[in-house]
């Protein structure tokens, strides 16, 4: 038999837990966009793009594995350290960033990816496993197959973005990693910040701010391809 849906039951702040009066949640996002709470295998949407990423293709590809195939150069499926050097290159980073970048992906995410338990010289990250180098204390807007929950991702900035409306600086990009921390989990404490720092380095504004257009742009990896562009058009 049913019930009638007490306010209690969707209340999103609790009166002896100031953390969630601290940390708001959104409670309109049904109103802007479809099931925002369904994890989407091929799109990264949010209000503003109930479709995902005008004009960038999926593949057939989860979005997780739309985000790490920008830096497969030839297509294979396989992600070689090389490649990464050459996809950091090419959305604007110094040969000494790309190549620090390059050794801590592939020394961090090549194992967990590979389709055997013999581990690889090359270090290569197979795009097909992408979601098994998934790690913890993150965001939740990739869930553990690699699809993008929608509602996690538009409540990192009502969250953590006190400042400006969907833009997040430096010190709330700390605190939002910060609050992310599952506990004793080392590796996730440290990818998430190595993460986050990279895009925010990449991606912030004039003003030091990281947008949400830019953040959900990284998930799909369609970011990637357009400061490729961008970087290629200001050299002619």
């Amino acid at each position: 038999m049913a019930k009638e849906l007490s306010n209690d039951a969707m209340e999103t702040v609790a009166k002896r837990a100031p953390v969630t009066a601290q940390r708001k949640v959104r409670t309109d996002l049904e109103t802007k966009l479809p099931k925002p709470y369904l994890a989407r295998a091929m799109a990264a949407s949010d209000v503003d793009n109930v479709n995902g990423t005008w004009g960038h293709r999926h593949h057939d590809m989860s979005v997780l594995q739309q985000h790490a195939a920008f830096f497969d150069q030839d297509g294979d499926g396989i992600i070689y350290p090389w490649e990464t050097l050459r996809g950091f290159r090419a959305i604007g980073f110094n040969v000494v960033a790309a190549f620090i970048f390059t050794i801590i992906v592939h020394m961090t995410m090549s194992y967990t990816s590979l389709p055997t338990w013999m581990p690889s010289p090359f270090f290569p990250i197979y795009i097909l496993n992408i979601h098994k180098a998934k790690h913890g204390s993150d965001s939740g807007t990739y869930d553990t197959e690699g699809r993008f929950i929608p509602a996690n991702m538009e409540n990192i900035f009502s969250k953590y973005a006190l400042t400006v409306p969907d833009k997040l600086s430096l010190r709330e990009l700390w605190h939002m990693t910060e609050a992310n921390r599952n506990a004793f989990d080392f590796y996730g404490w440290f990818a998430s910040k190595f993460e986050w720092g990279v895009l925010y380095i990449l991606a912030r504004d004039e003003k030091g701010f990281l947008s949400k257009e830019a953040v959900r742009r990284c998930f799909d990896g369609s970011l990637f391809e357009y400061c490729a562009k961008m970087k290629k058009d200001a050299a002619y």
